[in-house]
Parts: C-alpha cells; structure tokens; sequence
C-alpha cells in the first residue's frame, strides 16, 4: 500500500512494515506526508491481521522535520484564523488532537504496538513523531533535536505531552529551550531511545515479529493499560487491570497460549 507517494505500508506475518518514502527530502513533513501519515494510521487501525507495527524512514533519515517549504506557507497564514480555509491549531480534529498533532498521536492510539526504527536525524516533528511509538531503536550516531525553538515555535505534534513520560522535567527544558542537537547514546541516557543497535530497522522488524506471535488479545489489552497508566489515579489504575484480566481468563486465545506452551509448539491465534 503507497500512501500519496509518502507512506508505504506492508504487511507481513502480522508485522506492518511502514516506512515514510520521501527520501530525495530526507522524509520532511510537508502537506502531504502530514496526511499520508494521519491515512496510514487510520489505515492501521483497521487492518485485519495487524499485531504490531514498525515505524521507520527511506533514504539517509528517519524524518528532518518540517519541510521549509511549510514555514512560506506559516508566514501567509500569520494573523488570518479568521480566514475562509485556514487551519485553527485550537480545533480538535482528531479526538484529543487536532490534525498535525495526530501524526505522532495516532501511533499512541493505535491497538498494537509500533516501534520506531531512528536512522539519521530526527528533528522537530520528526522527533515528536518517534516520540508517539510504544518504542524507540536507533543508531548511536543518529542525532535528534527538539528544533522548533530554532524557528520561534513550540513542540506542537504532542511533543510536550510524549517527553514528559520519558525524560526528567529539567532535560526536557533544558532541550526544548535551547533546540540543541544529542545523539542516540544521549537520547538513551535521557528515556528518550529503548535500544541502540547496530541496525535499527533489522531489530525493530524482529522483535515486532516477537510481539506478533503472542495473544493478540493480551497484547491490545497490555498496550490499553499501558496508555491509560499516565493518565489515570492508582485505583482507577488498579480496577483497569482487574477488567482486562476477567475478559482474558478463559478466552479462546488465553486457552491457547497456555496449550501451546504446555504441548511445546506454536500458538495458533485468532485475531
């Protein structure tokens, strides 16, 4: 599946491959990789057979940001909200998000679990949308940057919202302050980045194929807790477990994953 020459997807043993093909442009953010990606997750969330997702960018980087050809079309916007056609930021479009804000959003929404598989840079948005998967691979090399203090601008692809659950409050500052460039050595060290492997995408691909051999239903209903765990008080945290717990003893896929591991063979799950 090729979204608006911007997104690929393919599906393959329950692993969606998604990669962002805007490589002569290093995967920048224009119009319409901003909707092709908001296409793919709603793509995504949808797809039959889905179990986990890997999230990764052709070329020489996963996604440089916002591509400069957007700040031309900030400055023709400047002090127009009330025009026919221009976009207000406050409108929520997507649930809690309005739609830039969806790009790394909807990677949090989706049902499964994605993974983001770093190479290059990852600036700007392109950090925020990394930022929106359940995990983050990456290359020691690779280098990120909350950049939007360079152009005057906040973090606004739920950046604000995602960083805050990984890193101490006075890095988060200290780095969207000051838009300084870290490696992924750095990023890790901060909360930001899972793993630093040799190969992000090769490691990513593999260990989405782990997490697609297991209960489907386990794994949507551990991603569900997982989301609600920052937002919720402990005892409401507490009941959210019991639920997901009394729906999966005794289900067909719980069933099966415990006979395939007492007669030593693969699961054969049901989605």
């Amino acid at each position: 599946m090729n979204i608006r020459d911007r997104v690929s997807i393919e599906l393959k043993d329950g692993v969606a491959d998604v990669r962002l093909i805007r490589a002569e442009k290093m995967n920048a953010l224009d119009h319409d990789m901003f909707e092709g990606i908001i296409e793919a997750g709603t793509a995504l969330a949808s797809m039959k057979g889905l179990r986990s997702v890997v999230l990764s960018g052709e070329g020489k980087a996963f996604c440089a940001g916002l591509d400069m050809g957007s700040f031309a079309a900030m400055k023709e916007q400047a002090g127009k909200e009330t025009v026919p056609g221009a976009r207000d930021l406050t409108a929520r479009t997507h649930g809690i998000a309005n739609r830039p804000q969806q790009c790394a959003w909807v990677w949090r929404t989706l049902p499964v679990p994605v993974i983001a598989a770093v190479h290059g840079v990852a600036f700007g948005g392109g950090f925020q949308i990394a930022l929106g998967a359940d995990m983050r691979y990456t290359a020691a090399d690779a280098r990120f940057s909350v950049m939007e203090i360079k152009w005057g601008l906040v973090p606004d692809l739920a950046g604000t919202q995602l960083m805050r659950h990984l890193a101490r409050e006075d890095i988060v500052r200290e780095l969207t302050y000051t838009g300084r460039i870290f490696n992924g050595t750095e990023a890790q060290q901060y909360g930001f980045v899972t793993k630093i492997v040799a190969d992000p995408r090769a490691a990513a691909l593999e260990v989405a194929k782990e997490i697609a051999d297991k209960s489907p239903d386990a794994i949507r209903a551990n991603k569900r807790l997982l989301n609600d765990a920052v937002a919720v008080d402990a005892a409401t945290g507490l009941m959210a477990e019991s639920v997901e717990q009394k729906k999966l003893i005794g289900s067909p896929n719980q069933i099966e994953a415990v006979m395939s591991n007492l007669q030593k063979r693969a699961a054969a799950y049901k989605d």
